[in-house]
């Protein structure tokens, strides 16, 4: 595997960052207003920064319970040595999986999972996680509460 250096970035980098993280739906001139920069400029460093991967792409962020999904967890999975390729890509199938994290520690993979109900996931955790080829364990942790911090 290929190390990739991160782009340097400044601080007008930094600042148009910030701004599209607060709104991903603001425009190339109110980013430019915000940062003191040109519309031109602000376009130049937007298409630079999703060229280099660091922005990778423009999203809205739903209130998980208001969309249905009323039930939530992060659930941890220890995995069998040298399976997280094959692992990773039948993850990324499972709708209800909304995050996946490779970590280190006392398990492998931190997923965080939404469901419509406690019934719905318990069928995604019994049915699909445990059932996985390549996972050893999961244990799962409720979510009571989200706060967003963006």
């Amino acid at each position: 595997m290929v190390e990739q250096r991160a782009p340097a970035l400044d601080d007008v980098d930094r600042r148009i960052l910030s701004e599209l993280s607060a709104d991903g739906r603001m425009s190339v001139t109110a980013v430019a207003e915000k940062v003191h920069i040109s519309r031109a400029h602000a376009y130049s460093r937007i298409s630079r920064l999703t060229g280099d991967g660091v922005l990778t792409r423009f999203t809205a962020l739903i209130d998980p319970a208001k969309a249905g999904l009323k039930s939530s967890a992060y659930v941890t999975l220890k995995v069998r040595q040298h399976s997280w390729r094959a692992l990773k890509e039948t993850l990324q199938a499972i709708p209800e999986v909304h995050h996946i994290a490779l970590v280190g520690g006392d398990f492998d993979v931190i997923l965080l999972v939404r469901a419509q109900d406690n019934l719905d996931l318990r069928r995604v955790i019994f049915d699909k996680l445990q059932s996985m080829d390549g996972v050893l364990d999961t244990q799962t942790f409720l979510v009571f509460e989200d706060i967003d911090t963006r």
